[in-house]
């Protein structure tokens, strides 16, 4: 995990200036988010432009299902079903 978040930790210095008293914090939840989906193995831009599309549009009680593991259950639970080359459904269909 401490291997994750060095390129954070080198760049802090850069990032002690980043502008109002509470840019820090909001750079804090925007790193902590992508270190999240990181390690869930979530493309960060993916989940970040879904969520980003989808939340104008949502109830602020749905949120709890846009945090990256609750989105990432969901992703799973709507991904088709992986399609079967068409050589194995021919072969299926001569055996029987």
């Amino acid at each position: 995990m401490e291997n994750a978040i060095r390129p954070t930790a080198v760049g802090k210095k850069n990032w002690l200036f980043i502008g109002d008293a509470h840019a820090g914090a909001r750079s804090a939840i925007i790193f902590t988010v992508i270190e999240a989906c990181r390690s869930r193995g979530i493309d960060p831009f993916e989940y970040l432009r879904d969520v980003f599309t989808r939340m104008p549009s949502m109830a602020a009680k749905d949120y709890p299902t846009l945090v990256p593991e609750a989105w990432q259950k969901a992703r799973r639970s709507t991904a088709p079903a992986p399609r079967k080359h068409p050589s194995v459904i021919l072969e299926a269909e001569l055996a029987a």
